[in-house]
């Protein structure tokens, strides 16, 4: 191999090699490099050099954290593993929102349960502050035993929430017929574990069992492909992004997943609740588009 030849290889080799270190470093970082802890008094712990996330209640307080960045429409990924066992009383939060009055709110809620009962799934959207949205689901495996993926895709044209790739709900863009869509506000990334024994279990009839305490939600791989939101500028701004999802809709194989997950998993949706809205329906429940 000429001398030429053999500098070229060595330069290719330790950019790789270099690049390859930078992905480590970057790895390495994960929940130190993107998470603040917010509160619990060292209930909220981050482990395993940054890869791993655990938050735990007990009597006296549950925890939280938040992202460093905001985000202005994005793909977020995160894995978690809820609490085992005797749940009841007990929810794990895990939302993207925006501040103030009139905030935006993209809500994944695990409602714990007794030992051997399904956790329930709720899910929200708020836009200028306005909720009520609410869709519920039981999942069709146990989330105590392992890892799941929850995704959120939020665009300037729908949300998409989903579940190890697989869709659970879609929210669309209706501003076209005066229903507000969040898009204005950039949303940081939450979650919590705390009691909520008041409503959380069958109304509120199932009570939390401290006996069971602390309880214990793990969290790994979190990934966003989104715009950060940085001094009121936003990191796609100018140059745009050609990342996937900015343009994402669902395709006929993914409807058909949307459609058998509500059909077989969906035990509640404020769009089919008439005794809630006896005037009718809100808008986007009737829409189409």
């Amino acid at each position: 191999m000429a001398p030429f030849a053999t500098s070229s290889f060595m330069f290719v080799i330790t950019v790789l090699v270099a690049a390859s270190l930078i992905e480590v470093a970057a790895a390495a970082g994960g929940f130190y490099q993107n998470f603040d802890i917010t509160w619990g008094a060292g209930r909220a712990k981050i482990l395993s050099g940054g890869q791993l996330l655990t938050l735990t209640l007990d009597r006296a307080s549950g925890s939280g954290f938040k992202s460093k960045n905001e985000y202005l429409f994005g793909k977020i990924d995160m894995q978690i593993k809820l609490v085992p066992g005797n749940s009841a009383g007990t929810v794990t939060a895990y939302y993207l929102s925006s501040l103030g009055p009139t905030h935006d709110e993209i809500d994944f809620e695990f409602l714990g349960n007794t030992t051997g009962q399904p956790y329930t799934l709720h899910t929200n959207i708020f836009t200028q502050g306005k909720g009520n949205r609410e869709q519920q689901f039981r999942l069709w495996f146990d989330p105590t035993k392992d890892f799941h993926t929850y995704s959120v895709l939020w665009n300037p044209q729908r949300i998409i929430l989903s579940v190890d790739g697989t869709p659970i709900r879609e929210f669309k863009n209706l501003e076209s017929i005066g229903i507000p869509f969040p898009k204005n506000q950039a949303m940081r990334l939450y979650s919590s574990l705390w009691d909520a024994e008041d409503w959380a279990t069958q109304g509120g009839r199932i009570k939390t069992d401290w006996s069971k305490a602390p309880f214990l939600a793990s969290y790994r791989n979190f990934n966003a492909d989104a715009c950060v939101w940085i001094n009121g500028r936003s990191s796609c701004r100018g140059s745009g992004t050609s990342s996937a999802w900015m343009g994402q809709q669902l395709d006929i194989t993914n409807q058909q997943r949307l459609q058998w997950v509500q059909r077989n998993y969906m035990i509640y949706n404020y769009c089919t609740d008439r005794q809630r809205f006896p005037q009718g329906f809100p808008k986007e429940c009737t829409a189409r588009s």
